[in-house]
């Protein structure tokens, strides 16, 4: 097999939640790219449509001979009802399920004495159970098509920062759910995580201004802040044949920063 095929992923059914924007998207244009059908979710109907869009773009400039496509279903993955939804649309659109890529989360810095038990809660649901719920429900269709998870975690699920109890905490969960998924799941299905750094992503623009932009720079081995296309590239890695002996493992893409790049 030659280094394209091992990276193709002509054939495959991808389904990626958080597909509106950022890595999410990134990550759904690299995987149609390489040739893979993709079910783009997220709640915002508008950000998925665009993302679609540029997937079937990216289909007909890289694979014009292909039937691949890309859909956009709308979908809150804190709704265990709305992550049904999406499993059975995907079924019944592609009859399979090959690839799940478990992006949907985020939380805001917490001050630990403000947080409630109930936004602690929250944020824990928003990144963990949403993300074992929807593979649950995808398992059948993975364990048909010996598919791959791939769970976005985050550099602050190792890091020692103030701010971050409650959304460091629960990629840190995330994390572990990966590698235990990964040793119920084998060897059928391939479970697996990328761990970002500091993404230029719209989510991370809101606090960000040159000054603040330059400490995060300079914090960073790298001296440069990672593109959503950095955490997509990986993705296409542990989604293709190129990592077939790649399970339970973590990729830390984050510019070689062993600690906080958080200015504040």
């Amino acid at each position: 097999m030659n280094i394209q095929q091992l990276f193709s992923l002509n054939g495959d059914v991808a389904l990626v939640t958080g597909a509106g924007r950022g890595i999410g998207r990134a990550i759904a244009i690299a995987f149609a790219q390489a040739g893979a059908s993709v079910i783009c979710a997220a709640r915002t109907q508008a950000d998925i449509d665009e993302t679609s869009a540029l997937c079937q773009a990216a289909l007909r400039d890289y694979h014009p001979e292909s039937d691949a496509t890309a859909i956009a279903v709308m979908c809150d993955v804190s709704d265990e009802s709305a992550l049904e939804n999406i499993v059975d649309v995907s079924i019944q659109t592609f009859s399979k399920i090959s690839i799940l890529v478990n992006n949907a989360g985020g939380a805001y810095p917490n001050d630990p004495l403000k947080t409630t038990a109930k936004t602690f809660n929250r944020d824990f649901n928003f990144n963990v159970t949403s993300a074992f719920n929807l593979t649950r429900l995808c398992h059948p269709y993975l364990q048909q098509s010996q598919g791959r998870v791939i769970n976005i975690i985050s550099a602050s699920s190792r890091y020692s920062q103030a701010g971050f109890s409650s959304y460091g905490t629960a990629k840190a969960a995330l994390e572990q759910l990966t590698k235990l998924l990964a040793a119920d799941f084998a060897p059928t299905i391939r479970v697996n995580g990328i761990s970002p750094g500091t993404i230029l992503t719209e989510a991370l623009g809101q606090y960000l201004n040159d000054e603040v932009q330059e400490k995060m720079t300079a914090l960073t081995p790298m001296k440069a802040l990672g593109e959503p296309q950095d955490i997509a590239a990986a993705a296409l890695y542990l989604a293709s044949s190129a990592s077939r002996w790649v399970t339970g493992k973590i990729i830390e893409v984050d510019g070689g920063a062993e600690s906080t790049t958080w200015p504040f």
